[in-house]
């Protein structure tokens, strides 16, 4: 998934602390040749490169499920969310392996419009599923990026608490790059308390929040950044709208919740909104979300403040 892996736990044995990291890696390999649009020999390469052809592929179940989650993602946000974005992805400098796809030029830059919506809103035909053999057909390529983290995360998450290791007063922590899940009693007792970096680069903190358990994940131009072949500074959050990078006047947004993989689809969502939009939506979904604008203050919604221990702003 392109993030280093870590595991934290409290309270268990050295041999239920090894066997633990043994399954959540296991999780993550299995997830990555699933779902990685950057190995050659992963079922979301393969599906891709036949995407177009109507020719359906029996693929790992964990492929299914993202495909789905993503499917049912992008009706919940209103197409914010939209996995299709991979051809604009590679147009601005964003390339996996190599797929040679029956997508021509004229489709990824003139695809179909809805409103103005590069791609339309409720167009649920690019997935074609058989839930019974696992057999998948692509309309067009699609990247699992930010949403398969979030799913390898609530998928070793799982093996985690089936060993049993977040129960009575032991405790655990997994983490993705910026993407966590955690539960049960940390190091210090009471709940994780976790610090949100800074968008901008800078070593300290902006805040820290507590996570007594669930998830957390940011969504942020801080590392994804490159210069694209017209010379833009571009990233990788690409606005399904317009098919160009999103969340003007904002750096970072990041969101708490019960489950990594939604955590992730709403913090990429809350920032596509940009600076202008981003609070109407975070408080109608009544979610607890944090976002740094481009002039370096920090916001944050009435659920996120209630979980927020520090804040630089105000140190």
């Amino acid at each position: 998934m392109g993030s280093p892996l870590r595991l934290t736990i409290v309270g268990a044995p050295p041999a239920g602390a090894a066997d633990a990291w043994r399954q959540v890696s296991d999780e993550f390999e299995l997830a990555e040749e699933a779902l990685s649009r950057f190995r050659e020999s992963s079922d979301l390469t393969t599906v891709n490169r036949a995407a177009g052809s109507g020719r359906c592929i029996r693929v790992d179940r964990r492929l299914a499920d993202a495909l789905v989650a993503a499917d049912r993602a992008g009706r919940i946000t209103g197409g914010l969310f939209d996995a299709r974005v991979l051809v604009d992805l590679e147009r601005l400098g964003y390339a996996g392996v190599r797929l040679d796809v029956a997508v021509t030029a004229d489709d990824r830059t003139a695809a179909a419009h809805d409103g103005g919506r590069r791609y339309p809103t409720g167009d649920h035909r690019w997935l074609t599923l058989d839930p019974r053999a696992d057999e998948i057909a692509l309309a067009g390529p699609v990247d699992l990026g930010g949403i398969g983290k979030g799913l390898a995360l609530r998928w070793a998450w799982r093996r985690v608490a089936r060993a049993g290791l977040v129960d009575g007063d032991g405790g655990a922590l997994l983490e993705a790059g910026g993407d966590l899940v955690a539960g049960g009693q940390a190091p210090q007792g009471g709940p994780w308390i976790i610090s949100i970096e800074d968008p901008a680069g800078g070593d300290d903190p902006i805040a820290t929040v507590a996570v007594p358990g669930g998830a957390l994940a940011t969504s942020s131009t801080l590392v994804h950044q490159w210069t694209a072949a017209d010379g833009r500074t571009v990233h990788h959050l690409v606005d399904p709208r317009s098919g160009e990078p999103g969340g003007a006047g904002l750096l970072s947004v990041t969101v708490a919740g019960p489950d990594p993989a939604w955590a992730e689809v709403w913090s990429k969502c809350l920032f596509l909104c940009g600076r202008a939009d981003i609070s109407a939506l975070a408080r109608g979904r009544g979610l607890a979300a944090w976002w740094v604008t481009d002039e370096g203050t920090v916001e944050m919604t009435a659920g996120a403040r209630i979980r927020t221990t520090w804040l630089a702003a105000e140190a």
